[in-house]
């Protein structure tokens, strides 16, 4: 157990981390305005990422309890939410009920298990059995917590105007009061650019400490808990996206949406307002369909040109908005 914040933090490490990483974590573990916040955020359980050098994420899986005091934390290369957000459930009632032995056991037998394959039942103990996920396969509704809850949270409009804006590669931040609604909705924004990804700045929870990334000038996809927004609003905002999940309201100074055929848009959005979209990978298939449809003719904007010493490929950028354009 350490102290940090005047707070109680329990972190269990599934990876190996510097002591500067180890030191920085606690304050990702209470990410808002600790005189602010009530204890309504208490078993709220949130994701966290760690960006490194090579763009490899690390994820932290994180757990409220205790009124606010205590946060467990598992830290690990896998991102298997609901795996993870049901052992620490297990977790913190061991912890409520002061069962030091039965929690032990439990994170010891998951930091020494190798990576299961998908699919694999796996049985940590006599209160822990899962099913190893298929990281690989398209998110499904309402198995994938993050999917559901944006989809619920944030209707279809927004949710086209929020996509346009990923694609145009904005400056956003979505916010709630949730911390388990905000880590969410960002995750499932960004997981229906599948097959893409969001290649910038990525910051599910922004700590206090960080807020000044919110005036960064190049690509972010941030959360930011509601508790702090104004202190980011205070700050020189330029050009930058806000989707309040709370409110479902979203505050853009582009017309991104726009800008897409108008085509796709409308069968995206005609797919997504179907009742038998909302289950399974409907919506999740609908993006990638419009996806393929947007970016499916692209090599035929690309330029070979042959050299003597070494040939080349290049893009025709004149053509690449008439064939979106042409796209069905």
């Amino acid at each position: 157990m350490c102290n940090s914040l005047k707070r109680c933090v329990f972190v269990c490490l599934s990876v190996l981390v510097s002591q500067e990483v180890l030191q920085t974590i606690p304050k990702f573990c209470f990410p808002f305005d600790v005189e602010r916040v009530s204890h309504n955020q208490v078993g709220q359980n949130f994701t966290f990422v760690l960006t490194d050098i090579d763009s490899k994420q690390r994820f932290g899986f994180c757990r409220l309890t205790q009124g606010c005091r205590v946060c467990i934390c598992l830290l690990s290369y896998l991102p298997w939410f609901e795996i993870y957000y049901k052992l620490l459930n297990t977790l913190a009632d061991y912890l409520t009920k002061q069962q030091e032995d039965d929690l032990n056991d439990m994170l010891n037998s998951l930091y020494d298990l190798p990576v299961p394959k998908p699919f694999t039942p796996v049985n940590l103990s006599v209160h822990s059995y899962f099913i190893a996920p298929d990281i690989n396969g398209l998110p499904t509704i309402p198995e994938s917590r993050n999917l559901t809850e944006y989809f619920v949270a944030v209707d279809v409009n927004n949710m086209l105007q929020l996509y346009a804006s990923m694609l145009h590669e904005r400056r956003i931040i979505i916010t709630s009061s949730k911390l388990s609604t905000l880590t969410a909705c960002v995750h499932g924004a960004a997981a229906l650019l599948f097959p893409m990804y969001w290649q910038h700045i990525f910051i599910p929870v922004l700590p206090p400490h960080l807020l000044d990334y919110c005036c960064a000038p190049m690509p972010y996809f941030v959360g930011v808990h509601l508790s702090l927004l104004e202190r980011v609003r205070s700050r020189s905002l330029e050009d930058v996206v806000i989707l309040n999940v709370d409110t479902n309201t979203l505050e853009s100074p582009f017309d991104d949406l726009h800008n897409l055929p108008s085509d796709v848009v409308s069968s995206l959005k005609g797919k997504l307002k179907k009742q038998s979209t909302a289950t399974g990978c409907g919506v999740a298939r609908a993006f990638l369909r419009a996806q393929a449809a947007l970016f499916g003719s692209y090599r035929d904007a690309l330029r070979y040109k042959p050299v003597r010493t070494q040939s080349s490929i290049t893009t025709d950028h004149q053509s690449l908005p008439l064939l979106m354009c042409s796209t069905q």
